[in-house]
């Protein structure tokens, strides 16, 4: 065991540990749950470590030894060297501050090791001195959560889904002269092709895709330099400008400083409008998903208009049972982000006066959201749409039986003799066309023409009837 002091006194540390006597208190203090900080908020918190460290020494603040120290001592942080010293609880201090110094705690000691010294040796790199030089955690965390969340919509998120709206495309494509019937109230409609509606899918991402990349300039704004209240006390004026700077070419995002940092710091509005965007996302997701359920639904006593590639057995008791199990994986995760928007949005109601007090849970919660989601979509990519096929034979045996095939009817003979045809139809249990010629509605050429299905799956020309 190793001693180290805080303002609060003296704590004992295991030797073998890289964070302080503040995490350690933490620790104790905030035993909940085991959700630690997201890894892609600790790498982003190292980010900013090791872009304030490079500005720093520039404004001659910090020595070049102990800038290169801390820099390499972050990127080995970036690079996820010591995720197990990172051990506070989400559910911490509102502002993250605990996180923040489990960040200088463990920068600082392995800093202190490469420059040939101990750790706790705050005389050569100290926390708050050094690692935290001009930052409080009043910037330094909002502005890992933009920093995290921005990286995993541009590296993961929208990748997944430009390559979701490509599978789905293809099959709107490889489906557009399958015919089948159309539903409204799960009851028959009028004919429509499988490709159409897959089209509708395919518009549903393409939407998503725009919104989520409207969310991006606003993350891209950095609350960094506004310090403790916004106002930028202990630190350089370019400060925050030289910050988002360094971010920038570290990520290869344009990053910048805050437009007004009393907003940045306290609120979290940019990751709320951008929760708003994954929920809708969440909810074309699980429609996309539970149809494409629906549709495969049988094999023999369902809808059976397509065909769900097997990916595992799905009883424990009823042999060669296949379930769409990657279908209710998604709906699943889809339904888990529409909770944490809930949770994100309270969290966004957490700005009192000059802070949020709730960024470890809003932090938490929009990366692991990206996170679900990205797996979510790719699994659902890989598992069952790229394999997934149409029974032809199934839909087209629907159409003929449908009583909406009298929709096409009505321009030529009127609403309400339609509605008596299908009524007798159904009644008999007859087609409207078996109907249509019994009563010798129309002749077998008008019939022909105006029950084809593929007639009614577009407007009418020039207004013809």
């Amino acid at each position: 065991m190793r001693i180290e002091k805080d303002t609060m006194g003296e704590i004992s540390l295991p030797d073998e540990c890289y964070y302080g006597a503040q995490t350690q208190r933490a620790f104790d203090n905030f035993q909940i749950s085991s959700t630690k900080i997201p890894r892609s908020m600790i790498a982003a918190i190292a980010m900013i470590k090791r872009s304030a460290a490079i500005v720093n020494n520039n404004l001659n603040f910090i020595d070049t030894k102990i800038k290169d120290a801390i820099v390499k001592a972050c990127d080995e942080v970036i690079q996820g060297k010591f995720d197990d010293q990172f051990i506070v609880d989400i559910y911490q201090t509102g502002s993250g501050t605990s996180s923040n110094m489990n960040a200088n705690e463990v920068i600082a000691n392995r800093a202190c090791e490469i420059l040939g010294g101990n750790k706790g040796d705050k005389k050569l790199v100290h926390p708050n001195d050094h690692v935290n030089y001009g930052q409080s955690s009043n910037d330094v965390i909002p502005t890992s959560i933009h920093i995290a969340t921005s990286l995993e919509i541009d590296k993961r998120l929208l990748p997944e889904l430009e390559n979701l709206k490509i599978s789905i495309d293809k099959k709107t494509d490889e489906f557009k002269d399958i015919i089948k019937i159309g539903r409204t109230h799960l009851q028959d409609a009028t004919p429509i092709t499988l490709g159409q509606e897959f089209s509708g899918y395919s518009k549903m991402i393409e939407n998503s895709i725009q919104r989520i990349k409207n969310d991006l300039p606003f993350l891209l704004k950095l609350a960094q330099g506004g310090t403790a209240v916004g106002t930028g006390i202990n630190t350089h004026k370019d400060f925050g400008k030289l910050v988002a700077h360094e971010l920038s070419v570290i990520t290869g995002l344009n990053f910048t400083e805050s437009d007004n940092h009393f907003e940045s710091q306290a609120t979290q509005d940019s990751v709320v409008h951008l929760s708003g965007s994954l929920k809708t996302l969440s909810v074309s997701l699980y429609k996309i998903a539970n149809d494409i359920r629906w549709l495969g639904s049988g094999p023999r006593s369902g809808l059976g208009e397509l065909v769900l590639p097997p990916v595992q057995p799905g009883s424990s008791i009823m042999p060669g049972k296949v379930n769409p199990v990657i279908c209710e994986s998604l709906i699943q995760v889809t339904s888990q982000v529409v909770g944490y928007d809930s949770a994100i949005a309270l969290g966004g109601m957490g700005g009192v006066f000059e802070l949020n007090l709730m960024l470890p849970l809003i932090g938490s919660n929009i990366l692991e959201s990206i996170n679900i989601l990205s797996n979510g979509m790719k699994m659902f990519r890989e598992k069952l749409l790229n394999d997934l096929s149409a029974n032809k034979n199934k839909c087209n045996g629907y159409i003929e039986d449908s009583l909406a095939m009298c929709t096409s009817l009505a321009p030529i003979i009127g609403y309400d003799k339609a509605a008596s045809i299908a009524k007798k139809a159904f009644k008999n249990d007859k087609t409207v066309r078996e109907v249509c010629i019994e009563d010798k509605i129309l002749s077998n050429e008008e019939l022909e023409k105006i029950l084809d299905p593929f007639s009614m799956i577009q407007p009418n020309d020039d207004n013809k009837k």
